[in-house]
């Protein structure tokens, strides 16, 4: 790609950073972060989402223990559990699908601010042990943490596999 394009150049530029400043993340930037997210497409315009912000140490570590990635939690300013509000779906695949729009839509925004997250799904195994910390209602289920700050580096790599092998047929 020779020409410039801001919404190519911050997909291809976006990787997971799970090292952070000790720096807070404005209020400002977070508002636009999730509006970012709940700007996702849904079916029938739902918008089944739902979002703690966490910045307190406490509440951080309490939600780190349940995670074998408990030093990214500890380290991230904010974290930010995802949930998706089950009495708001109206169809299983179609709402887990705008769920993860809305996380990739948040991803975006976090790294065109100058910021870096990690989408952390691993925790999911104690989905409802993190919706007790936080006092949350049954009928929200975790669908991810995202951990964010401003990045320590930028030394992250990525690579993919060539297009070819993705494409199973072109008629």
């Amino acid at each position: 790609m020779s020409e410039s394009n801001p919404v190519l150049d911050v997909i291809f530029g976006r990787r997971s950073v799970r090292e952070y400043l000790d720096r807070p993340v404005p209020d400002e930037l977070l508002e636009k972060i999730l509006l970012a997210g709940i700007w996702a497409p849904s079916g029938l315009n739902n918008q089944p989402w739902r979002f703690a912000i966490i910045r307190d140490r406490s509440v951080k570590s309490q939600v780190a223990r349940l995670t074998r990635y408990a030093a990214i939690i500890e380290r991230a300013p904010v974290i930010i559990p995802v949930f998706i509000d089950r009495e708001s779906m109206y169809n299983e695949v179609k709402d887990y699908q705008a769920i993860g729009a809305c996380i990739e839509n948040m991803l975006l925004a976090i790294h065109s601010l100058g910021l870096g997250a990690v989408w952390l799904g691993e925790i999911l195994k104690n989905a409802e042990k993190v919706r007790d910390i936080l006092d949350l209602p049954e009928t929200l289920e975790l669908m991810a943490v995202i951990a964010l700050g401003y990045p320590a580096h930028r030394k992250q790599k990525s690579s993919r596999k060539p297009l070819e092998e993705f494409i199973l047929k072109e008629i």
